[in-house]
């Protein structure tokens, strides 16, 4: 928990910088669910609620590799018509060309398109079926490659997480 509250600090102020650029203002936490919060930035038109969490375990294939921060998102924003937007910060530029592996419970797998250190569902369709698994599951894992070659992957506790999306929501209506 206590890993929470400091990556989500830290998350608030790289979302700050981001947000300010965007107009949405600065963000604040909503609710703490669990492994889960829930934030809010901006308000009217201007108004992006998400949930963050950061992994419970991580796992490198190179000793000594050194990663930035690491943090998986749902994002709401109505203004734009987007709901759901699943998007995962693995704390490393990713291999170009390469899609980030996202896994729910061993059962449920989806391929995402990478940029930089992030990775995205290819469309809204598959992030809506990511949130339904999130919604249903325990454990999500992403693994990636780095630029370098460098495998890693991280498991994120999904507890929490459909009560933080749920308090998301009712704050994006």
């Amino acid at each position: 928990m206590r890993q929470l509250q400091a990556f989500t600090l830290t998350a608030l102020l790289v979302i700050s910088f981001t947000a300010a650029a965007f107009a949405q203002g600065t963000p604040r936490k909503l609710s703490s669910h669990n492994d889960w919060d829930a934030m809010v930035a901006g308000s009217g038109s201007n108004k992006v609620c998400y949930v963050i969490s950061v992994p419970k375990k991580t796992w490198i294939s190179r000793k000594g590799a050194i990663r930035g921060d690491i943090y998986m998102t749902v994002t709401h924003r109505p203004a734009f018509g987007v709901k759901d937007e699943v998007n995962v910060v693995v704390g490393y530029p990713i291999r170009q060309g390469s899609e980030a592996r996202i896994n729910v419970d061993g059962q449920k797998n989806y391929q995402f398109f990478t940029e930089g250190s992030g990775a995205w569902a290819y469309d809204p369709k598959d992030d809506r079926s990511v949130v339904a698994a999130m919604k249903a599951g325990i454990n999500l894992e992403v693994r990636a490659t780095s630029q370098r070659g460098t495998n890693t992957r991280d498991t994120f506790s999904l507890r929490g997480f459909t009560a933080a999306y749920n308090a998301a929501s009712r704050a994006c209506r």
